[in-house]
């Protein structure tokens, strides 16, 4: 018998302990009869305000995964969500394969990770030339680009918030997102891509592409997006942007 509320799927999402977002912004979509069910990787120094310390935090997250995917599996999911971005960019397309599959062999299911699913996005769109947006540090953009480099797209400009710590990454104002849009773009840029899953770039993502007239890329969108058409899901949603709405 199906879940009496996630009759047609149940998703394991994964989230570091930090995250405020992810849960927000998949609500808030909230696809019919699909439920949202989190692991948190326990995050117990949020620094995140020099390249060294977002290397601790990279390290922290390799540490508590294991616990947060054997939590949520007990849900019995049906798919493996990772609402988190920037280990999935390690060490470039190879390294996001990698781990996928250490997913795949702890759990039995099949996954969306940012990484991929902003991949499979431009792939569908047609888009080669890129900006990127992320809340990182220098090391973690370099590793955002080296992913996207390797997929064979041209990355013609990056912008990392350097935000000093995990939780906030989820105050970035709203003005000053839209600043950082606008200096990404340019003609020479088909296309913006926004990780960082703490990052509340969802709605806003889909009104810059009214006035930059180019889709703008929010990682939670896609890989909700991702997750659910590998599913068999063909639902639109209005209001999150073009690859929700049309795609």
């Amino acid at each position: 018998m199906p879940d009496v509320v996630g009759y047609r799927a149940k998703f394991g999402v994964i989230v570091p302990s930090t995250n405020t977002v992810v849960e927000h912004d998949f609500n808030m979509i909230g696809p019919r009869g699909v439920t949202f069910h989190t692991g948190r990787m326990y995050i117990e120094t949020p620094t995140l305000d020099s390249d060294e310390t977002f290397l601790a935090l990279i390290g922290q997250i390799r540490a508590s995964i294991s616990v947060a995917v054997r939590d949520v599996v007990t849900c019995q999911p049906d798919y493996m969500v990772m609402g988190m971005s920037a280990e999935t960019f390690w060490n470039g397309v190879e390294g996001n394969r990698r781990f996928e599959a250490r997913i795949r062999d702890a759990t039995g299911l099949e996954l969306s990770t940012g990484a991929t699913s902003c991949r499979t996005a431009l792939e569908l769109l047609g888009v080669e030339r890129i900006a990127v947006l992320t809340p990182y540090q220098p090391v973690a953009d370099r590793e955002v680009a080296r992913f996207f480099t390797e997929a064979g797209f041209s990355v013609r400009r990056a912008e990392g918030l350097k935000c000093p710590t995990a939780t906030s990454i989820a105050e970035v104002t709203r003005p000053r997102l839209i600043n950082v849009l606008r200096d990404l773009d340019g003609e020479d840029v088909d296309a913006i891509v926004q990780a960082g899953t703490n990052l509340s770039m969802v709605r806003l993502a889909a009104e810059a592409e009214e006035w930059l007239g180019k889709p703008v890329i929010a990682i939670n969108a896609a890989t909700l997006w991702h997750a659910l058409r590998s599913s068999g899901f063909d639902d639109r949603f209005e209001g999150f942007g073009s690859l929700l709405a049309e795609h």
